[in-house]
């Protein structure tokens, strides 16, 4: 029975998706109206918050390196070093700011632009430097390139060991940040183009979206 009033014409749910389905159809006929440049920052502006994520995580790598004399392997920590923080800064961008702005979900500016900046601060800084930490740490555990603690001391270490690592990615940190903001505060920008474009179009079907 339950089904069978989902399949109604009438049915709440069905409803609401359907209204859902056709708002999205009307922004992104909207969105494809609008400049390249606009398009362009929505469809790529994230990217580059995720490439300064994999800076991030090659300097932080960096500097792990040099203090626990780490000479070999380069290549094998630098590369996910670059692609995971990229993909995740990018992907995380995706789920919680653009796609939510973009789908009608979220038009509060002030949520989109703390949303913009955590992601920088925490996904685009702060993971790429505790991303670092374990994957040196195997690397100078593997092949002896410095003296490790015992058990006891493993806390203690490792704390001493990513204070001067965090404090020179600070300015790093401090950049995501903004971007973060500063992408944030752009999407929403081009987003209240398309409601204001909404808003002026007298076609009646898009107005009920």
């Amino acid at each position: 029975m339950a089904g069978r009033e989902f399949l109604e014409p009438d049915a709440p749910q069905q409803r609401l998706y359907l209204e859902k389905f056709k708002r999205m159809e009307v922004i992104q006929k909207i969105f494809n109206e609008l400049p390249k440049a606009d398009q362009n920052l929505c469809n790529h502006g994230s990217y580059f918050l995720a490439a300064n994520s994999s800076l991030c995580g090659l300097a932080a790598n960096n500097f792990f390196r040099n203090i626990l004399h780490i000479r070999r392997a380069f290549m094998l920590s630098a590369v996910p070093m670059a692609v995971v923080p990229f993909l995740s800064t990018a992907a995380v961008y995706e789920v919680f700011v653009r796609e939510p702005l973009f789908s009608g979900e979220l038009s509060c500016e002030v949520c989109a632009v703390v949303r913009g900046g955590l992601i920088g601060a925490v996904v685009g800084g702060f993971y790429p430097v505790f991303l670092a930490l374990p994957m040196n740490a195997s690397l100078a555990a593997r092949y002896s390139s410095s003296p490790l603690p015992g058990k006891e001391n493993v806390l203690r270490f490792w704390l001493t060991t990513a204070q001067p690592v965090f404090r020179k990615m600070s300015l790093g940190v401090l950049v995501q940040v903004l971007t973060g903001l500063y992408l944030a505060t752009k999407h929403h920008g081009i987003y209240v183009k398309i409601l204001q474009h909404m808003n002026a179009s007298r076609d009646p079907e898009e107005l009920q979206g």
